[in-house]
């Protein structure tokens, strides 16, 4: 038995009621603004520790930030269950974790929140460090004068004469910068030449703030001091480390992670950038609000950077709903085309789009020599499958290869997806012909490039992840598309010769 349609109508409008309810409440309850811009910038950075305790006491020191120019911390907490934690304020900053008594794989998180401020103005250190005398080996003393002076000659105070070592030192082709670094690392051999110019320099460690990044690990960056100011430079990548950037994990040299009583210790670092007001709404209200802390934001940062990726397949799903019903537009599949619309995310659209073609095409030509073997179809689509994903492995390592830092975001397409897509090509080339395919090909292509561009909207990311209420709407949405059953637009353009008959006979018979 059918519901009546009124009933479906009804439900869609309940969903919209309180989707917007809950947008609504977000807004005044928890001052999130409706609209990105003129709001507070903020990293929310998670540490998290791994280790394998082995039933004795196990204690774990961590280094941990501090405000510094550019950005001003807001909140830090911990997440230990059965832990012991105390925080440690001794020149280096560190957290420590400790218990009697622990056993196996154990995870302990440190997370804290920064708000970008360009006008924090706080010194990170009370004093430059003092300036060792260097003492140089024979072979490469005469290499680091030629570099110092080379750069001297370029430069008009200390922070200039290091970007000038920088780049010289991540010069491939630089003969003497070679012969020192076969010797030293980036960031020894440029504390050194700065030291040995005079110009107080040291080796910290820090993060390369990218939203939505996850798994990363500290990098060594050189702190340069000039007066009563200093810079960070990154010796690897031969730029200076910006302030809205780089973040600086420690203030003071020393280890960054310290664990007795465990083995196999690591630190990994995930990062999400947020825009909120000034007044702190969602992160000041998420330790105090029960309800708001089985909210997204909540989650720890590794999971909230997938979530804010995955809040962003129904406006998707609605644009392949929207195109099929209306439009008429054929698919090779239903919603494949938003699993590559994801990937185009990840990528970019051109470059992602090449890189399907390329890849279809390919997976196309080898289908077609499969057939031959006469193998069964699960037998068929696990050959294809082995196929793409040496396809997307030979792609990687030639965008690698040729400097295409894009290529090697490939691994990011649904594999298996490319394989059942590829292999429903094939079938339909040989049930339909070319022209089927071309279609199906082409519709697919189409919808994935329209959904990428729905979804990677500022405001849409915006929306979707800070009002989860929007879901319900873009659900209602979808139910009340799924309800229409009159003609589709290709079906009124296919037809159309037939109504200009219909319409000329009629006036045959009218005259």
């Amino acid at each position: 038995m059918k519901a009546p349609r009124s009933t479906l109508l009804w439900t869609a409008l309940l969903l919209i009621g309180l989707g917007l309810a809950h947008t609504t409440w977000r807004h005044l309850v928890h001052q999130v603004p409706l609209l990105p811009g003129s709001q507070v910038q903020y990293w929310d950075i998670e540490a998290r520790v791994e280790l394998q305790a082995s039933g004795d006491s196990v204690q774990v020191r961590l280094a941990v930030p501090e405000s510094q120019p550019g950005f001003l911390m807001q909140s830090e907490h911990t997440a230990s269950p059965g832990y012991g934690v105390d925080f440690i304020e001794n020149g280096l900053r560190r957290v420590e974790w400790s218990i009697r008594e622990a056993e196996g794989l154990q995870w302990l998180y440190y997370r804290t929140q920064f708000q970008v401020d360009d006008q924090q103005l706080l010194a990170a250190v009370d004093q430059p460090p003092a300036i060792q005398e260097q003492l140089w080996e024979d072979p490469i003393e005469t290499a680091a004068a030629q570099l110092l002076r080379r750069s001297w000659q370029e430069s008009a105070e200390g922070f200039s004469l290091a970007q000038a070592l920088t780049q010289r030192l991540s010069d491939d082709s630089n003969e003497n910068a070679g012969l020192l670094l076969s010797e030293l690392t980036p960031e020894e051999a440029l504390v050194r030449l700065l030291n040995e110019a005079e110009v107080p320099a040291r080796v910290l460690h820090g993060l390369r703030l990218e939203d939505g990044r996850r798994n990363q690990r500290l990098q060594p960056l050189v702190q340069v001091f000039q007066d009563q100011e200093w810079r960070l430079y990154d010796p690897v990548n031969a730029l200076e480390a910006p302030g809205q950037k780089y973040l600086l994990w420690q203030q003071a040299s020393g280890p960054v992670l310290e664990v007795m009583g465990a083995r196999d210790s690591q630190v990994n670092f995930s990062m999400l950038s947020t825009r909120e007001p000034a007044s702190g709404g969602v992160h000041a209200l998420a330790a105090g609000d029960a309800l708001l802390n089985l909210s997204i934001h909540s989650l720890p940062i590794t999971e909230q950077a997938v979530f804010r990726t995955l809040m962003l397949l129904p406006v998707g799903a609605l644009v392949v709903v929207l195109l099929r019903v209306f439009i008429g537009l054929k698919t090779s599949g239903t919603f494949m085309p938003v699993l590559i619309a994801l990937a185009f995310l990840e990528m970019s659209l051109l470059p992602g789009v090449i890189t399907f073609l390329m890849i279809v095409a390919a997976g196309l030509v080898i289908r077609q020599l499969l057939a031959y073997l006469n193998l069964l179809l699960v037998a068929r689509v696990g050959a294809v499958i082995v196929c793409v994903i040496g396809l997307i492995a030979l792609m990687s390592v030639v965008s690698f290869h040729a400097g295409i830092s894009t290529g090697m975001q490939v691994t990011l397409f649904p594999m298996i997806i490319l394989a059942w897509t590829i292999e429903r090509m094939s079938i339909l080339w040989e049930e339909e012909g070319a022209k089927e395919v071309f279609v199906q090909g082409a519709g697919s292509l189409l919808t994935a490039i329209i959904a990428f561009l729905a979804m990677d909207q500022n405001w849409m990311r915006y929306w979707l992840f800070n009002f989860p209420g929007l879901q319900l709407v873009v659900m209602a949405l979808i139910l009340i598309a799924g309800s229409y059953t009159g003609y589709r637009f290709v079906e009124l353009w296919r037809f159309q010769p037939l109504v200009k008959e219909q319409e000329k006979e009629d006036q045959k018979d009218a005259g």
